[in-house]
C-alpha cells in the first residue's frame, strides 16, 4: 500500500512541476501550421470543383445584456485557429483567380474597431489573421457584401446546417447574421442565373450544388483520428481531468455539498491553466448519479453513506477530456456498492482491451453490455442475462477532442483515435428488486488512446479499482486546513 502511495505522490508531483511553469500568456495553442495543415487535408477530399463555406459560432446571450463567455465553433478553429466571432472561411478545391489575384482560401474577419476593443479585448483584425494565423487573403467582414464570388461555377456548395440560435445586432452590418444572410443571397442569385427561365424552377442539376451534409462527414473524418499536435493538449487535457479526481478523493468527506465537490475540481483544471471545462460539470450524490446528465449539483450535503459520481472534463486550449469517477463519501464502499462497482470495473477493463485497430467500435459496449448482464443476473438484480431493463442504458465509447463527443465516422478503431470507455449501472429508489440496491449508481470513464501497441489509458493516474481508491481517500489533503469565515 505504501508503494502505492508513493507512486501517486510521484506522479502528483511529476504533473505539477511540468505545469508550474508560468509566462505571461499560453504559448501552447496549435500553431498555423497545423490549422493550415488541416485546411489542406480537407481541400484533398473535396469533391471536384467546390468550395466550403464555414462560418464562426454564434454569440450567445445569457441574460438581458451578458452574454455567454464565447467558444468558437470547433470545425472552425480546426481549420483556422481563429478564436472571435462573426467570421467565415471559404475552401476552394482548386486555384482561383479574381482580378489576377491567384487564391485557394479566403477569410471574413471581425475589423480592428479601438472602442470596442476596449471593451471586449484586442481583435486580430486583417492583419493579425494573417501574420499569425497564416491566411494570405483575408479581408473585413464588411467586405464580404460586395466581394464577387460566382457560386454558379461550382459543382458543389458545402456547409453545414445554420442553427436558430444566431441574433442580428443591429450596429453591426457584419456581424454572423448578415454574413450568414448575404452568403443566402449570393448562393440564391447563383441558382437564379441557372434556372430554367420557361418554368422559372430551378433545375435538378442546380440543386444538387447545394449540400448541407457531405461537410460534416468530411470533417468527421479528418478530426477522429488526431495529429501528433492534438495529442499533446488532449493528453494534457485527461491528465489535468485526472489529478482534479485524485484530489478530491483526498479531500472528499460526508458533509460536503455536490457544489463543492465541483469547485474542487474545476479549481484544479485552473490551477493547471485549463480555461474552461468540457461539458457542465456533473456530481450526483447518491440516487442523484441515476440522473445522467444531472448538472444542477445543489444537494446541500453528500451524506456518509452515499456513493458520489463525478463525471468531469477540464478543457485545455480547445481540447476536452472526459473522466469519470464514482466514489463513497465516507471513504469505504458498503457491500452492496464494492460489488456494483466492481461489476462495472470488470466490464470496463474488458472493453478496454477490445480498443485494438481493426476492430469495431462497437465491440467494447457489446462486451460490456455482456458483462454487465450476466453480473445483474448473478446478484438477482433482474431475472437473467437476457431480461431487459434500463440500469445501463447508455453506450460506453465516444470520440474526444475539440468537442465532449467529437465528430467521427464510428467504424473501425485507428491509429491515435481517442474514445471513452464508460460502462456504468444506475439503480433509482424503486426499481423492480431489493431494496438494497436502490440508490446506487456508478459510472467509470476513462479515455483511451489507440495505439499499434494496444491501448493506453490517458486518465490512468485516477485511481479506479475500488480498493485503490479507498486507500487513496485515506490520504490526507491539500485542502483539509482550508476554513473560510462563517457568513450570515
Amino acid at each position: 500500500m505504501k508503494s502505492f502511495n508513493l507512486f501517486i505522490s510521484l506522479m502528483f508531483f511529476a504533473f505539477f512541476s511540468i505545469f508550474a511553469q508560468n509566462s505571461t500568456t499560453p504559448q501552447d495553442f496549435l500553431s498555423k501550421d497545423f490549422h493550415n495543415n488541416r485546411r489542406e487535408a480537407l481541400r484533398n477530399i473535396l469533391p471536384n470543383n467546390s468550395v466550403a463555406v464555414i462560418f464562426a459560432n454564434a454569440v450567445r446571450n445569457r441574460s438581458n445584456d451578458v452574454d455567454y463567455v464565447y467558444h468558437q465553433d470547433p470545425n472552425f478553429y480546426y481549420l483556422t485557429g481563429y478564436r472571435e466571432p462573426n467570421a467565415l472561411v471559404l475552401i476552394f478545391k482548386d486555384e482561383q483567380n479574381l482580378n489576377g489575384v491567384k487564391y485557394n482560401e479566403l477569410i471574413f474577419v471581425q475589423e480592428r474597431n479601438e472602442l470596442a476593443e476596449m471593451w471586449t479585448g484586442k481583435r486580430l483584425g486583417v492583419e493579425g489573421v494573417q501574420d499569425e494565423l497564416g491566411f494570405r487573403v483575408a479581408f473585413n467582414g464588411n467586405e464580404f457584401s460586395s466581394y464577387d464570388i460566382d457560386f454558379s461555377k461550382f459543382d458543389k456548395i458545402l456547409f453545414e446546417n445554420f442553427n436558430n440560435d444566431v441574433r442580428d445586432d443591429s450596429r453591426d452590418i457584419a456581424d454572423l447574421y448578415d454574413l450568414i444572410r448575404l452568403f443566402k443571397e449570393k448562393i440564391s442569385f447563383a441558382l437564379m442565373n441557372l434556372s430554367d427561365p420557361t418554368t422559372d424552377k430551378i433545375q435538378n442539376e442546380t440543386i444538387k450544388k447545394i449540400d448541407n451534409k457531405m461537410l460534416s462527414s468530411l470533417m468527421a473524418s479528418l478530426r477522429e483520428i488526431k495529429t501528433q499536435d492534438e495529442l499533446v493538449l488532449l493528453k494534457k487535457a485527461v491528465e489535468i481531468s485526472a489529478v482534479g479526481q485524485l484530489e478530491i478523493m483526498k479531500a472528499m468527506h460526508p458533509a460536503m455539498s455536490e457544489t463543492e465537490v465541483q469547485g474542487v475540481h474545476e479549481f484544479v483544471y485552473k490551477k493547471y491553466g485549463a480555461e474552461y471545462e468540457g461539458y457542465p460539470s456533473i456530481v450526483g450524490a447518491g440516487g442523484n448519479g441515476c440522473i445522467l446528465h444531472y448538472v444542477e449539483n445543489n444537494k446541500t450535503v453528500v451524506g456518509n453513506g452515499a456513493l458520489v459520481l463525478m463525471d468531469l472534463g477540464a478543457e485545455y486550449r480547445g481540447y476536452t477530456a472526459d473522466v469519470t469517477r464514482t466514489i463513497p463519501a465516507n471513504g469505504e464502499f458498503s457491500v452492496e456498492q464494492r460489488l456494483i462497482y466492481d461489476l462495472v470495473y470488470k466490464a470496463q477493463e474488458a472493453g478496454i482491451a477490445a480498443y485494438k485497430i481493426g476492430n469495431g467500435m462497437y465491440e467494447p459496449n457489446k462486451i460490456a453490455i455482456k458483462i454487465i448482464n450476466q453480473g445483474l443476473a448473478d446478484l438477482g438484480i433482474i431475472e437473467n442475462a437476457n431480461t431487459r431493463h434500463r440500469y445501463f442504458p447508455h453506450g460506453t465509447s465516444h470520440h474526444i477532442g475539440l468537442d465532449v463527443h467529437d465528430p467521427g465516422n464510428y467504424d473501425k478503431f485507428e491509429e491515435n483515435m481517442v474514445v471513452t470507455m464508460e460502462p456504468g449501472i444506475y439503480i433509482p429508489e424503486g426499481s423492480k428488486c431489493d431494496e438494497k440496491w436502490w440508490g446506487i449508481a456508478v459510472r467509470i470513464e476513462d479515455d483511451i488512446l489507440v495505439t499499434k501497441n494496444g491501448p493506453v489509458n490517458l486518465s490512468a493516474m485516477a485511481p479506479r479499482k475500488s480498493e485503490e481508491i479507498e486507500a487513496v481517500m485515506k490520504l490526507p489533503s491539500v485542502l483539509e486546513n482550508f476554513n473560510l469565515p462563517k457568513l450570515d
